[in-house]
């Protein structure tokens, strides 16, 4: 299994989720992404999706993993996952998204959905703090996740904002339709109470998918740092259903 983390972090603070995954009795890879975490940036020419997902497939290569791998990502490492799963067939065989980028729309109050680059982005950076502002997580979490942000911005402020802008235009929906066309499993968890992925993002992301598997559970965008029982039974969950739908 590889997880890919989301934008503005490392891996560091997702440690207790990755080892509830670890304990499914899988392998789990964690790397942090280019421009996070001291990982050199992409070369300028590859700074989009793609050229992620070409990092990707170099990691795979470089850690010697063979067989297709399922793919975690959370937020930003969402949108990365869409496209990996897109790009390299050969290499994912499953997909898990946590409160990914990748829909389509926005819905200002009162107003019929809109398209999501069009979303200002006093209203992306609004819901961020609103986000940490309501955050339930111990003081050692939010000292783990400041510490890993302060870290990057200090180590390369130019990525943290290149790939903010990735996250926010991102629009994979005709990415995510092919997938769905390939019947390749994809489960969508999803923290209902995120203020950063708007719902109506979430919502036309399910809808490009069509038959994933959706579970919701109690939490806003990063629930799984700070709720990592949670998100572990969220998995066995998906691990479950998955083994069911196999052996019918």
């Amino acid at each position: 299994m590889v997880f890919l983390h989301g934008w503005g972090l490392t891996p560091h603070p997702y440690g207790a989720a990755v080892e509830r995954l670890a304990e499914n009795d899988v392998q789990v890879f964690a790397p942090s992404l280019p421009g996070f975490g001291g990982t050199a940036e992409l070369p300028p020419a590859e700074r989009n999706l793609p050229g992620y997902t070409r990092w990707v497939k170099q990691f795979l290569d470089e850690a010697g993993i063979d067989e297709a791998v399922m793919v975690v990502g959370h937020s930003f490492g969402g949108g990365i996952a869409i496209q990996s799963a897109h790009d390299l067939p050969a290499r994912v065989a499953r997909l898990v998204l946590v409160n990914s980028v990748g829909g389509a729309t926005f819905a200002p109050s009162k107003q019929s959905a809109r398209p999501i680059r069009e979303r200002p982005l006093r209203d992306w950076a609004t819901a961020g703090a609103l986000e940490a502002l309501s955050t339930r997580s111990s003081l050692p979490v939010v000292a783990t996740m400041t510490t890993a942000a302060m870290t990057n911005i200090l180590h390369n402020p130019r990525a943290l904002w290149r790939t903010a802008q990735l996250a926010r235009n991102a629009d994979l929906r005709a990415e995510l339709d092919e997938l769905a066309n390939r019947d390749l499993q994809v489960a969508v968890i999803w923290g209902r109470d995120d203020r950063v992925i708007p719902q109506s993002s979430f919502e036309s992301l399910r809808i490009a998918l069509r038959n994933a598997l959706i579970l919701e559970v109690t939490g806003a965008h990063g629930w799984l740092i700070s709720d990592p029982d949670s998100f572990g039974n969220a998995m066995e969950q998906v691990f479950t259903t998955w083994s069911t739908q196999d052996a019918a």
